[in-house]
């Protein structure tokens, strides 16, 4: 399959795994920052390829795995009441609140459906009137575009049966916070191509200037990745801080901008909690106040809902880089897929579901 076969090709990324021995000469530590390059890169075993000197760590990429504790429990509320049908992602069901999860509130009786897109949710509203829809609308940057479009498909069909629990977080203010800490130790980035091919890459040069921490564009694919980690691996090395564009056939500079428009126009900037990690300034986007009418936290009154995390997961310090999950004490014991403790286990971009499944 084009696009696809030509960046598995075993040859092709030997060849660049070569030109990183080459050319690496100390140890180095990079991050990359999305939940599926993590995936891809223990699936194939990219960091085991590496020469030693280069270490991977697993950031904070994974939208389910950061939507925080009092959001799934706000979302179990709200899918626990008689008069709601409760739409999401199916990776979201899985996701532990504090007793349970939706896949519980559904076996309970609760109206759960699992939808391939919010859109689906709106038709759904349209098709039971006497019902309150909600769709949880989680993600990055990615997945913000399809979100805003149902809540403005809903509000031109002017249902009033339709809402939003949004849970929506940003990746620059992330980076922040992580070259922000004292304890940090990414030396270099692995963009999320993705999310640069909707936002574009021009967030990213303050946090160039200020951290001097060089980055690269990649995508998900072996040869994308090996691709992405020769480019840091050379600038490291070089002492270049730059950011390097290694997955130019989607990202541009500018990025997608009539989505960026349209988001604008239904989001505004909000801190954000992330599970595990804590409230970051500025990380999220909301709903704008004239588009309170869509806001599920609001019409459900669930916004007082507040929770603690278990002290036996350390998942925030694995979405940091400061630990891998085998370094946890409940990994594979107390916590396993059927048994999560926290949501990087259960998640289909979450590290540790990824050392679980590829037999870390």
């Amino acid at each position: 399959m084009k696009y696809v076969t030509e960046f598995r090709d075993a040859e092709l990324v030997g060849g660049v795994l070569e030109k990183i021995r080459q050319t690496v000469t100390r140890p180095w530590t990079m991050m990359e920052i999305c939940g599926g390059q993590t995936h891809s890169i223990v699936r194939y075993g990219i960091d085991q390829l590496l020469p030693p000197e280069i270490e991977l760590v697993h950031g904070p990429g994974c939208p389910v795995c950061v939507t925080p504790l009092e959001q799934i429990d706000r979302a179990l509320a709200i899918a626990a009441r008689p008069d709601v049908i409760f739409t999401s992602y199916g990776d979201m069901l899985r996701v532990p609140g504090s007793a349970r999860d939706l896949f519980s509130v559904r076996a309970s009786g609760g109206e759960v459906r699992v939808v391939y897109s919010p859109l689906d949710a709106v038709k759904i509203a349209q098709a039971n009137p006497d019902k309150q829809v909600v769709f949880f609308a989680i993600g990055f940057e990615t997945t913000a575009p399809a979100n805003v479009m149902a809540v403005m498909q809903a509000k031109n069909l002017n249902l009033k049966n339709f809402s939003v629990l949004v849970s929506h977080v940003r990746v620059p203010p992330a980076m922040h916070a992580i070259l922000g800490s004292p304890s940090n130790r990414v030396q270099g980035f692995l963009l999320a191509g993705h999310v640069n091919a909707v936002m574009g890459y021009h967030e990213y040069p303050p946090l160039l200037e200020k951290y001097q921490v060089p980055m690269a564009i990649t995508g998900f694919e072996p040869l994308d990745l090996v691709q992405g980690i020769y480019e840091t691996v050379r600038m490291l090395e070089a002492g270049r801080v730059e950011i390097v564009n290694a997955y130019a056939r989607a990202v541009t500079f500018e990025g997608n901008q009539p989505a960026q428009k349209m988001i604008n126009q239904v989001f505004m900037e909000c801190d954000r909690a992330w599970r595990g990690i804590g409230v970051i300034p500025a990380s999220g986007w909301c709903l704008r106040p004239e588009f309170d009418g869509f806001n599920a936290e609001k019409r459900f009154d669930v916004g007082d809902i507040v929770t603690k995390e278990s002290p036996l997961c350390i998942a925030g310090q694995i979405m940091q880089g400061l630990k891998k999950p085998h370094d946890c004490s409940a990994f594979g014991k107390q916590c396993s897929p059927e048994t999560p403790l926290g949501a990087t286990m259960v998640s289909s971009e979450g590290a540790c579901a990824a050392y679980y499944k590829y037999g870390r």
